[in-house]
């Protein structure tokens, strides 16, 4: 037998998922993509539809809320902040409120530069998790992959708020930091201790939903048990709630 007669006679490589494959089966069958992420790792799709829907959602507020809005919706939920406003002169209180405003709409509008700053972190630190703790093989373009679609789900979320907001929903009920009540602290009043907002509103559905993403998607890519995956991601995610109750908890 020849060379080529046994090449020709070996079964073909299983074609890969093209890009927007990868990205519905992110949401219908996660490990499809994250196993593909092992041949591919790019990531540009799920990182442009995320500035898209991040367009979406800031422009919808910019036209139907407003930011002096939003600033001053989020002054009426901290106690701190008000009484910071109020020790200030008229002319003081809209200077600082124009700022605030203005500040708030920069930083929206940027969000997803600064969204990929945070992907860039967060990968660096998986893999120093899973590589240097579990001692994994995978690469840091593998694990920044594997944070852009797992975090997929946010773009529903995201969408969901955007549509409430053209929808008509009111300046004083919106929160842009928590635009959606798929949680818990969505539905507590702005009396409720921030801290107590704070804790219950991170078990959102849509955070969850990433959370086993990334447990799947880093187990695949790191081959790694699930079981060890979960603890890693888990124990990151929980240090991360904490560190926030406790800010919010100072704040108060």
């Amino acid at each position: 037998m020849t060379a080529m007669e046994a090449a020709m006679q070996q079964p073909a490589e299983p074609a890969g998922l093209s890009q927007v494959e990868r990205v519905a089966d992110a949401y219908v069958a996660p490990t499809k993509t994250f196993i593909d992420i092992r041949r591919d790792a790019s990531w540009w799709l799920p990182f442009l539809l995320g500035i898209l829907v991040s367009l979406v959602f800031v422009v919808s507020i910019d036209r139907h809320i407003g930011f002096e809005e939003v600033a001053q919706a989020n002054i009426n939920r901290s106690a701190q902040a008000q009484e910071r406003m109020s020790s200030l002169t008229d002319a003081q209180r809209q200077q600082s409120m124009h700022v605030i405003a203005l500040s708030t709409k920069v930083v929206s509008y940027a969000y997803p530069v600064v969204a990929l700053i945070f992907a860039l972190i967060c990968a660096g630190i998986l893999m120093m998790s899973f590589n240097f703790g579990l001692g994994a093989k995978a690469s840091y373009k593998e694990y920044l992959a594997v944070w852009f679609y797992a975090g997929l789900p946010f773009l529903i979320k995201f969408l969901l708020a955007a549509i409430a907001v053209f929808a008509g929903v009111s300046a004083e009920h919106f929160d842009i930091n928590n635009p959606v009540g798929t949680n818990v602290g969505w539905y507590l009043s702005s009396d409720s201790p921030l801290w107590l907002r704070t804790l219950l509103s991170s078990a959102d559905i849509f955070t969850v939903w990433v959370v086993v993403l990334l447990v799947l998607g880093c187990s695949t890519v790191a081959r790694v048990k699930r079981g060890s995956a979960a603890i890693v991601i888990i124990g990151w995610w929980v240090l991360i709630i904490l560190g926030g109750t406790i800010m919010a908890a100072i704040q108060s």
